[in-house]
């Protein structure tokens, strides 16, 4: 009888332990962390925007951890000046003999620290703006319509000969002031 008991008490915690895991079960601990490398980004002048091929951003001086699996490329853009882009390249320990280097992992991304001069960008051809003359008004209480007169010097075309001259859609003469 005292068999059949914990029989059942182990099935029930088998059963218990396959519906959830706890944290301490996950095997995603178990797979490899990419190696970083912490790179520093210097321009001049300072205050450039330092963007990787892999997407991380930052502004000038400044330092990224970069995965050190792959070569990546680095852009620095500033208004006023023209973009620079550098090339980081990971290396081996084979490759090095450093002390340091060997330690960190076996790896690591150079040139570090990355330094560039960005170069003034050329002034952008503009078009020169005319400035046209501003009338001079004249301030009057009078309201808009009675201040505009029609122009004596302008006067009519002389009708062709065999035409009628049809008159024109506006008073010749100004309304009345009140």
């Amino acid at each position: 009888m005292m068999y059949r008991v914990l029989l059942i008490v182990g099935g029930a915690f088998a059963l218990a332990a396959c519906s959830s895991s706890p944290d301490w079960l996950n095997f995603d601990a178990l797979k490899p962390t990419p190696i970083l490398d912490t790179v520093r980004f210097e321009s001049e002048p300072p205050g450039a925007e330092a963007k990787t091929s892999n997407g991380q951003t930052c502004r000038t001086p400044c330092a990224l951890a970069l995965p050190v699996n792959a070569p990546l490329t680095v852009t620095f853009t500033l208004n006023g000046y023209l973009p620079e882009s550098e090339r980081i390249e990971p290396i081996s320990a084979s490759a090095s003999a450093d002390a340091e280097f060997t330690a960190s992992g076996g790896s690591q991304l150079r040139p570090n620290p990355v330094t560039v001069e960005l170069s003034p960008a050329p002034p952008s051809p503009q078009k020169p703006v005319k400035k046209q003359p501003t009338p001079k008004k004249k301030s009057s209480d009078k309201p808009t319509a009675a201040r505009t007169k029609p122009s004596s010097t302008a006067q009519p075309a002389p009708a062709a000969p065999g035409q009628l001259q049809t008159p024109a859609p506006w008073p010749s003469t100004p309304p009345p002031q009140r």
